[in-house]
């Protein structure tokens, strides 16, 4: 009984009538185009008639199912009707490829000719079976020109099984609505199914999603993980030497305000990016946060003494490069501060050239190893993948006794960016 009248088996054999009434307005014109051809013919009587007009609305049908929108409406009645297995994945969004929108065709063809066969039998069998079930109780129906039952038929005996008979019909068309209603959701995966090209669409989509969040994270490392190690650091320095040093405690303060306000400003550009509408100017895509203009003001508060040796023009860089370079020195900066402390001053060179941009930062390697941090080490990783982005590359290893970073980065960005390598 559940497999017959169950709320999955109702479900469907709902499905399936709606498929009738979606191929009816076809089935009319078929009617007409028909009757073009036999025109002493009766339509709605003639089961010749209705057979073919059934055969030409076929066809109609199948070519309005090419139409982008079959595909999304069909998946939603599939997914509310159709009862399918957990963990079967139907497209999403408009057909709009050719393979996808024929898969639709077909999936519209079957449900609405599958369909108006069932309706078709409902419409029938239902009201005939009632009638069947009624014959031992009416001698009117009985003598009705719908049955004409013979005089050997109209006996008592053979009229109690009437009801018999007409619970078995009705059996056998719940069980011909349950086997359609299961030929519909055995094909859905199939015909409405996610092809080749949606696949390919979702993971895009995927990509770039989950290249916006690697950006947002780069960001928010870059500059606020710079400003916290230049903040605790210079704020233990002061505590040390607060009764021993008071200018260099003032110094301090003087560079933590500093750090801390140029900090805001950056977090505010960063956030910048989570609210960028995508019909921008830039089309969410330009750059944002300090570039190479302000590098004097990050030198001059980053907590430790940098000696910059700038070659060719800074200005020639294009923004987002300089963007790019800017985040780079940063983060080389904080991993000098974090594993150098105070050893010694910082080198950075910066050179403009024809075309790319070098920037190489010597920091020595401080007495004591940084203290790991939990979830730490992203800092080479996100400079890697910055320079890659770009098509450049970078790299950071030992050289001299200290720690040596190197980026190149070329002038013009390439339209498809590399894969960064991690370092």
């Amino acid at each position: 009984m559940r497999l017959l009248l169950g709320r999955r088996a109702r479900r469907r054999w709902l499905h399936l009538i709606i498929g009738g009434a979606l191929l009816m307005p076809y089935y009319l014109v078929g009617t007409v185009v028909v009757g073009l051809f036999r025109p002493d013919a009766n339509g709605f009587t003639s089961l010749t008639t209705q057979l073919l007009s059934y055969v030409c609305a076929l066809p109609m049908a199948a070519v309005s199912g090419l139409l982008p929108l079959t595909r999304p409406l069909s998946v939603a009645a599939a997914r509310a009707l159709c009862g399918l297995p957990p963990g079967v994945q139907l497209a999403e969004g408009t057909a709009g490829t050719r393979q996808s929108r024929v898969r639709s065709a077909a999936w519209f063809t079957l449900h609405t000719g599958v369909g108006t066969l069932v309706s078709g039998a409902t419409l029938a069998l239902v009201p005939f079976s009632v009638a069947v079930m009624g014959l031992p109780f009416s001698r009117e129906l009985r003598d009705s020109a719908a049955f004409g039952l013979p005089p050997e038929l109209n006996r008592f005996p053979v009229l109690a099984l009437a009801p018999l008979c007409s619970l078995a019909m009705l059996a056998a068309l719940a069980g011909c609505a349950a086997a359609a209603g299961g030929l519909l959701a055995g094909r859905a995966p199939v015909l409405l199914g996610p092809t080749p090209e949606d696949r390919l669409a979702a993971a895009e989509r995927r990509a770039a999603e989950l290249a916006a969040r690697n950006r947002l994270a780069r960001e928010l490392h870059d500059s606020v993980g710079h400003a916290l190690s230049a903040v605790t650091l210079q704020a233990g320095a002061a505590r040390r030497v607060l009764d021993r040093d008071p200018e260099f405690v003032r110094a301090a303060l003087t560079a933590i305000e500093e750090t801390t306000r140029r900090t805001v400003g950056e977090l505010d550009a960063v956030l910048g990016l989570l609210r960028r509408d995508d019909d921008g100017p830039d089309g969410g895509e330009g750059p944002a946060g300090p570039g190479l203009d302000t590098l004097d003001a990050l030198l001059d508060h980053c907590g430790l003494p940098v000696a910059h040796t700038p070659e060719g023009e800074l200005s020639r860089v294009p923004a987002a490069v300089s963007r790019e370079a800017y985040r780079i020195v940063q983060e080389g900066l904080s991993n000098a501060l974090r594993h150098g402390g105070r050893e010694g001053p910082v080198r950075l060179r910066t050179a403009v050239r024809d075309e790319e941009l070098e920037i190489v930062l010597d920091s020595p390697r401080g007495a004591r190893p940084a203290a790991v941090r939990p979830g730490g080490g992203r800092g080479l990783r996100g400079i890697a993948e910055r320079a890659a982005l770009l098509g450049g590359s970078a790299s950071a290893g030992e050289h001299d006794g200290g720690w040596r970073l190197t980026a190149l980065l070329p002038l013009r960005t390439p339209a498809v960016p590399a894969t960064p390598e991690d370092i």
